[in-house]
């Protein structure tokens, strides 16, 4: 999620995965794909900025998972020796 300040000030978070496009005339409006928009105080540079980074994150995530070196912020209860881990695709067969 990406956090985004409506024209009144009130923040809140949005799906970066369900953005449509992003368009800035002069207002910056957000458009989803459900046709839902939004109209917030951040510039468009800066709200692709913020998808940009929230999908970095994911990956860098996965990297320390696959890794084994991913340490959860919020919790520590992952299997016995602290370590999370990224479920493999299956191998692919050779034809």
């Amino acid at each position: 999620m990406i956090r985004v300040t409506r024209l009144n000030g009130e923040q809140f978070a949005l799906n970066p995965d369900l953005i449509e496009r992003v368009e800035g005339h002069p207002d910056t409006v957000v458009f989803l794909v459900d046709g839902t928009r939004y109209v917030v105080q951040q510039r468009v540079e800066d709200v692709l900025t913020e998808i940009r980074e929230y999908r970095a994150s994911i990956l860098a995530t996965a990297y320390e998972m696959d890794r084994g070196t991913y340490r959860s912020p919020l919790r520590e209860d992952h299997d016995s020796d602290g370590n999370a881990s990224v479920v493999p695709f299956p191998a692919r067969e050779e034809r």
